[in-house]
């Protein structure tokens, strides 16, 4: 017998099997991703409403309103409402980085719901040291560029 079902009585040493879990529905599996895109899709929405490019309804990154400086998330909320809105050449003149941010995360919520209506067990998505140092690196050199006479076009 495996030992991963069985459960051994301390005081008289009999094993009992335990039931094994019981599966999982398929509305189950989905549940998860699909809140997950379902609140993305809400606060995108809400971004595609509410204009970041009108004063008064976002605030003002602080690193640019302390020294000038456009962090690798200046602008967006500016690319979020052109994306949502479907215009790509404006989102990603506010921010391509973002736009980039955006398609990795439709690849990762699709790649999540097709496992999950199969019912395969996906791996847990894991990102490593090396990859964290990397997005890091590619951040770092977005933000530096950006704030470049020859990368203005990145800037928003």
């Amino acid at each position: 017998m495996s030992g991963e079902n069985q459960r051994v009585d301390a005081s008289s040493g009999t094993t009992d099997l335990a039931p094994p879990p019981a599966p999982v529905s398929r509305a189950g599996r989905l549940a998860r991703p699909a809140l997950t895109l379902a609140a993305a899709a809400a606060a995108l929405a809400y971004v595609g409403t509410v204009d970041p490019n009108e004063p008064g309804h976002y605030p003002v990154c602080p690193l640019f309103r302390l020294t000038g400086v456009l962090c690798p998330g200046c602008g967006g909320l500016r690319s979020a409402h052109a994306f949502a809105h479907g215009d790509l050449a404006t989102a990603i003149g506010a921010n391509a980085l973002a736009v980039a941010g955006y398609f990795f995360f439709a690849g990762v919520m699709l790649l999540w719901l097709v496992r999950a209506y199969r019912g395969v067990p996906g791996p847990r998505l894991v990102v490593r040291p090396l990859y964290w140092w990397g997005i890091g690196v590619v951040a770092l050199v977005f933000s530096v560029v950006r704030n470049l006479p020859m990368g203005s076009f990145l800037a928003p």
